[in-house]
């Protein structure tokens, strides 16, 4: 049967010859199948010397399949990873869209506090250079696994009461709508890919060359004033990101 995910060809280049890391891959994709969610993997001296194969080789294939999203590191070993979380690009928060697929969402907080707004952040946000602005940081978990970090920004002026009320492990958007009574309508977002700096790569648990997906979002109310400036980096072997397009 053909996997629709595939890329064309199965990886194979025209003229045929395979890299030697890369058919170790494809061999141990098999055995992950074998293996199922959780299932540990064999040392690499182990798969070194089932494959016949430099142990240099086997941690080529491993890293492209943890890149990849299809292992995980566990303590000192290695496990076949779950399926990749899918996060619609929507004014969903993150909390409905990881409850959606069955996980427990939480978030740690790092930090809450108050900044003066520099220029651009003012702009963005719909207020003068120097008003204060809140900035809070927080680690994104899906069933108690770091995926993710996090950071907010809004206006102290319109959400006053931010660090009294809010409960810094819950929705972000359930407060706004809740307890402030503001309704996000729209957004603005840009996706891109980067590399963790190594403070964020520590907060979230990851090496620092695991590629991420890196979130920039400003929303508004219904009235059209700014009403969050988040920045969202999530692992990118642990999400994927969906939309739903239509022709107008």
């Amino acid at each position: 049967m053909t996997d629709h995910r595939a890329p064309i060809r199965s990886g194979v280049p025209e003229h045929g010859r395979v890299p030697k890391y890369y058919a170790v891959k494809t061999r141990l994709e098999a055995v992950l199948d074998e293996l199922g969610e959780g299932g540990s993997l064999p040392t690499e001296r182990e798969l070194a010397a089932t494959f016949e194969v430099a142990r240099e080789t086997v941690r080529l294939a491993l890293r492209e399949l943890l890149i990849q999203g299809r292992v995980r590191r566990k303590g000192r070993g290695t496990v076949v990873a779950g399926p990749k979380l899918e996060q619609p690009l929507s004014l969903a928060s993150y909390t409905e869209g990881v409850r959606r697929q069955g996980r427990v969402p939480s978030r740690t907080l790092i930090t809450l506090e108050r900044l003066a707004a520099d220029p651009v952040l003012a702009r963005e946000l719909g207020v003068s250079d120097g008003d204060e602005v809140w900035h809070m940081e927080r680690v994104l978990l899906a069933d108690d696994e770091r995926v993710g970090l996090e950071s907010t920004y809004s206006s102290v002026a319109r959400l006053p009461d931010l660090e009294r009320d809010f409960a810094p492990d819950s929705s972000f958007y359930a407060y706004l709508r809740d307890r402030v009574g503001v309704e996000l309508v729209s957004a603005d977002e840009r996706i891109e890919t980067v590399l963790a700096t190594p403070r964020e790569a520590l907060l979230i648990g990851t090496p620092p060359a695991l590629p991420m997906l890196l979130l920039h979002r400003t929303s508004r109310d219904a009235g059209g004033a700014p009403i969050e400036r988040v920045r969202s980096l999530y692992r990118g072997d642990r999400f994927s990101f969906t939309t739903q397009m239509s022709k107008q």
